[in-house]
């Protein structure tokens, strides 16, 4: 699911970011860290498993590093 969700947010949010296979699953595993805790903290749920779901609160996660990233990276 980390390979999937960080395609995705790569794909939502294309740039000169990192891109190795495996810097792609880190971020999609992190995405479903950081999603799945703040989508728990605000009611929308977690990532609980393989669903549709779960996918988007990952992905949401995804983005919001790769957001971050790029803010840093500014500085």
């Amino acid at each position: 699911m980390g390979l999937i969700v960080g395609l995705l947010a790569k794909f939502i949010m294309p740039g000169t970011d990192p891109g190795g296979i495996i810097i792609t699953i880190l971020l999609g595993i992190g995405g479903g860290l950081i999603g799945g805790f703040i989508g728990s903290y605000l009611g929308l749920g977690s990532v609980t498993g393989f669903d549709v779901r779960s996918i988007l609160i990952a992905t949401g996660g995804a983005i919001l590093i790769l957001i971050l990233y790029r803010f840093i990276k500014k500085r």
